[in-house]
């Protein structure tokens, strides 16, 4: 199964009279790089709590909010840490002989001033529990599957476009092998009409000279094996793409081939309407390459 990189998860739960929610959305990026934002005090999980993001996600950019509010308003009463006040206004009458500034602190100043309005409840007393951690664990795990869930649906439509391109690629590739001896056989019979109307009589045609030039031309300009390559690429891609393995990087990497050996082809052939072909083959690749670049 293919994900996408792209998808969005939230889920909330109760503990200790408060609501906490988590909010879990990832976006393209070319390595695994987990983002959290949650309460201060509560950092000294974020090493869990990414670890266990990277258990599910490869790549991809992952922003993890977790926010608390209290479930019941009247739980939530704030109280004024006096010890914080009286430093604060002692910092400031330091800064004011020290330095000689002016003006004075007003009461909205005060209070808007981090740790001056603290709640009732004993936070770091919660943050430090095993229940916490479990809650943490398990409200995260609820968000991720939830991402998991459309990441999974998102890359199930990408997958199915993608094979619709390579379906696309092999009847172009089937075309070109198609055209592949006709290369030669035509530009035989272009050579021997150019040289009977050259042919004035002043010289001889040599059959064996003709037939050597028609030799090195038949192997300059053969594809046999850039096509047998690209038959390859397009069913390693399917495999990848019905693994259940990250798939993104892996496809990358074989577009990159079938790119190099189209543009092998079109450097051998000498023939317009294979040219056409592989000018359609880039095409359909470039678009594989856009929706692949998705794909975790």
């Amino acid at each position: 199964m293919s994900f996408s990189m792209t998808g969005y998860g939230q889920s909330s739960l109760q503990f200790g009279g408060y609501k906490i929610t988590f909010e879990v959305k990832s976006v393209n990026n070319r390595y695994c790089e987990v983002v959290l934002r949650m309460p201060r005090d509560w950092t000294v999980y974020e090493d869990m709590l990414r670890r266990q993001v990277q258990a599910h996600i490869k790549r991809g950019r992952v922003d993890v909010i977790i926010n608390r509010e209290h479930a019941d308003e009247a739980d939530s009463a704030q109280v004024l840490n006096r010890s914080a006040v009286r430093s604060y206004l002692k910092s400031a009458q330091q800064l004011s002989r020290e330095f000689g500034i002016g003006g004075e602190l007003q009461l909205r100043d005060i209070l808007a001033l981090p740790g001056v309005m603290e709640l009732k409840e004993d936070v770091h007393a919660l943050a430090s529990s095993q229940d916490l951690k479990d809650t943490l664990e398990q409200g995260l795990n609820g968000s991720l599957e939830a991402l998991m869930d459309m990441r999974a649906r998102e890359g199930g439509f990408l997958a199915a476009d993608l094979l619709g391109r390579l379906n696309h690629l092999e009847e172009i590739h089937a075309e070109m092998a198609g055209l592949a001896p006709v290369v030669v056989s035509e530009y035989r019979e272009r050579l021997r009409q150019r040289l009977t109307l050259l042919n004035d009589g002043t010289f001889p045609f040599e059959e064996h000279k003709f037939g050597m030039e028609m030799a090195i031309f038949a192997d300059r300009c053969n594809i046999d094996e850039e096509l047998t390559r690209l038959y390859s690429h397009f069913e390693q891609c399917k495999a990848v793409l019905k693994s259940s393995e990250p798939a993104g990087r892996k496809l990358d990497f074989l577009i990159q081939e079938m790119n190099r050996e189209t543009n092998t082809i079109g450097s051998k052939c000498n023939y317009l309407t294979l040219v056409n072909l592989t000018l359609d083959m880039k095409a359909e690749l470039e678009k594989i390459r856009e929706q692949a670049a998705n794909l975790e």
